[in-house]
């Protein structure tokens, strides 16, 4: 593939904001989704003073197709973790705190017990932070997933990633209505309720449409759109670069089919400007979020 268009270019990391940020998670021994995960808006991100913290590891037992994090036999849980997370969130003076996770699929509950103890060890350490968790499926376990929600974190974010046909070569071990009943799980419990999907893995503009006609339909609040960038040769290749306008395109879309906030550009991810979307998100049918 040819080499990264203009759009794609994104902030250097540079001055002391960032290089705190980086020590604050190296002291406290702490993963970050933007460290292990490659993500190319780093820089911009921890020069703002904040970052995605991720928990249970940074080895996951998935080897998805597009997924830069380290995969195999993940190390002993650590169950000091929690504590130190809550207390980076402090130091960062963070107000919307996102956290993710690598899978754990070799553990009994996934890790839903340490998503819990993390959600709770920020609410006692940061009562005024809103917290959005970005989860993995729990291979579709609703009693794994209500151990996370009964935590109460604001935001229940889990990503469908991409449209159905690709889900097997993208995901391998993960499930389209798998994903799609996660998020309408949370739903019925009131919660607000986000996901995102790649794009430029081959899908097509039909295949785009009805993939965003499904999150609608499972009455998702909130979705990013971004373009997919292949972290090593390894990785599934890349099909096309994606361009600004169609991601415009896309967003327009989402707007008019009843998304409450749609997050569209290249270089857009899940965690991307977070706590904006979140405050621009208003509910346009306050009894299905109380219900």
């Amino acid at each position: 593939m040819r080499n990264k268009p203009k759009w794609l270019r994104a902030k250097l990391p540079a001055g002391p904001v960032y290089h705190a940020v980086n020590e604050l998670v190296e002291t406290n021994k702490l993963h970050t989704v933007c460290k292990s995960a490659q993500c190319p808006n780093m820089g911009e991100c921890w020069t703002r003073g904040t970052a995605t913290l991720m928990i249970l590891g940074n080895v996951c037992t998935r080897s998805c197709g597009f997924c830069a994090i380290q995969t195999g036999r993940p190390p002993e849980l650590d169950l000091g973790e929690p504590a130190r997370v809550a207390d980076a969130v402090a130091k960062m003076g963070l107000k919307h705190a996102v956290i993710t996770s690598v899978a754990r699929d070799d553990l009994k509950d996934g890790g839903a017990s340490v998503w819990a103890a993390t959600i709770r060890a920020i609410r006692h350490r940061n009562p005024n932070t809103a917290v959005e968790v970005l989860i993995p499926d729990f291979q579709g376990s609703y009693d794994h997933l209500d151990i996370v929600l009964e935590a109460k974190p604001d935001i229940l974010n889990h990503n469908v990633e991409t449209v159905e046909r690709l889900q097997r070569p993208v995901r391998k071990t993960a499930n389209y209505q798998q994903s799609l009943n996660v998020l309408r799980h949370g739903k019925k419990q009131g919660f607000t309720t986000k996901s995102g999907i790649m794009l430029g893995l081959g899908e097509t503009q039909e295949e785009i449409e009805t993939c965003l006609r499904d999150m609608r339909e499972a009455s998702i609040d909130i979705i990013t759109i971004g373009q997919y960038l292949q972290p090593t040769q390894k990785h599934l290749p890349l099909d096309r670069w994606v361009t600004p306008e169609e991601f415009n395109y896309w967003k327009s879309f989402g707007l008019e089919i009843g998304f409450g906030v749609i997050e569209s550009a290249p270089l857009v991810r899940s965690y991307y400007h977070a706590e904006e979307q979140s405050d621009r998100y208003a509910p346009k049918d306050q009894s299905a979020i109380s219900a």
